[in-house]
């Protein structure tokens, strides 16, 4: 029997109904519906990994090494399987399944000692959330090369969701209204003292200072981004007005800020740390000072990232339903004036950072390897997917510290003109 069959038949014990894409093999054997998504086993150590690894990191450890492959557009196919699996859950395979499957994997050629596991699997230790811990992880996703960054973000050099404004508008431009936006929101002028918590790269703190005036301090807890920020800052002449440290948000010294931003950086700080995150928050502004949280959000079954975020990506992360993270605002004692969802805008972000992975992949695959390259398609494709469809989220959350002058929110005042 050749290999897409007895692949086919095993399946046929843990997916109920028939199969939902077709299947080529190594062998050059086929299988399954045509017209379907086409999922390619390249190799039987796809199979021998999936043994060892059954679910969604054995198959993303198979595509990274290109065991296993989606023909045609990834995110198009990972659409139409996911849609065509709706309701339909794999069986855990119990102690009568599995001498028929290791006797398949026998036939297939894929018995062995576990495959080698890709190197971009994070590895962290500690106490949760503890400092060295979060410094670790943090490492690990914003360290992985400046470089691949550069190439990726493109010169705005800004790791989270734009703004766009108008139908044809480029990702430098929506990255530029996204900072425009939201030094409005929080009503920067000459001489105010902001503070930028998980800066990045320093994009948001450099429009701060160079296009508003902004007395900035903006920190981060990755030594690449800090060395990064530093240099682009200083090119950009605005070294007077920004300072950039490398530091823990729970070692900032205390302040009477103006302003605070914190852009997609709150999903780091944890479910039970959150309320002493945002208590703090609090104290570092002065009376009558505006903090703006730009965050992702997710449904409460799904707080975490998914075990494909959590193994590759950004471990120890944490999402909330966005009326939670509101009530966790309110009860560190900020009032919430504002909230704008931008989910949409999120998704077209995305798109345009896989566009420009796939149109320079060489230059990629020479910054950080192919499997590296590969895991970041996937991570790009499903996450895509996950704003489209609605299962994540990310919001804007205007607050302020009760207190000084009268609120003068005017939200109509935010959007004209807006570059």
């Amino acid at each position: 029997m050749k290999a897409a069959a007895l692949i086919d038949t095993a399946l046929g014990r843990l997916l109920p109904g028939p199969l939902l894409f077709r299947l080529k093999a190594w062998d050059g054997s086929a299988t399954g519906p045509e017209g379907a998504p086409v999922v390619v086993l390249r190799h039987p150590r796809a199979v021998r990994r999936l043994l060892w690894q059954p679910g969604e990191i054995g198959l993303a450890e198979a595509y990274a090494f290109g065991e296993l492959d989606v023909e045609g557009d990834l995110k198009s196919a990972l659409t139409q399987v996911r849609r065509a699996m709706a309701g339909r859950r794999p069986a855990v395979p119990g102690p009568r399944a599995w001498p028929g499957l290791l006797a398949t994997a026998g036939r297939l050629g894929a018995l062995g000692v576990p495959p080698a596991r890709s190197a971009g699997r994070a590895v962290v230790g500690g106490a949760l959330h503890s400092r060295a811990r979060d410094r670790a992880v943090i490492s690990h996703h914003y360290d992985l090369s400046n470089d691949f960054y550069a190439l990726l973000l493109g010169p705005a050099m800004a790791y989270s969701c734009a703004y766009y404004t108008r139908g044809q508008q480029d990702l430098q431009s929506a990255q530029e209204t996204k900072f425009d936006l939201i030094c409005r929101k929080l009503a920067l002028e000459p001489g105010s003292r902001l503070l930028d918590v998980g800066c990045g790269w320093g994009a948001l703190a450099r429009h701060a200072a160079r296009r508003f005036g902004a007395r900035v301090t903006a920190v981060t807890l990755s030594e690449h981004q800090h060395r990064w920020a530093t240099d682009s800052i200083a090119q950009a002449g605005v070294a007077d007005l920004v300072d950039v440290q490398l530091r823990d948000y729970r070692d900032i010294e205390s302040a009477a800020y103006d302003a605070i931003s914190c852009v997609e950086m709150g999903e780091h700080v944890g479910k039970d740390q959150y309320p002493a995150f945002a208590a703090r928050l609090r104290t570092l502004l002065r009376s009558g000072g505006r903090l703006l949280v730009q965050q992702m959000s997710r449904g409460s079954t799904a707080p975490g990232g998914g075990a494909f975020i959590e193994t590759y990506i950004a471990p120890d992360m944490h999402m909330r339903p966005v009326g939670q993270t509101v009530d966790l605002i309110e009860d560190a004692g900020l009032e919430v004036v504002h909230a704008e969802a931008m989910r949409e805008h999120y998704a077209r972000t995305i798109d345009a950072w896989h566009d420009t992975l796939r149109d320079r992949r060489a230059e990629f695959v020479s910054s950080v390897g192919r499997p590296t390259v590969r895991l970041w398609e996937l991570y790009l494709a499903g996450s895509s997917l996950a704003f489209a469809e609605g299962r994540m989220g990310v919001d804007q959350i205007l607050a302020r510290r009760p207190g000084g002058q009268p609120s003068t929110v005017r939200p109509a005042d935010w959007y004209q003109d807006l570059p």
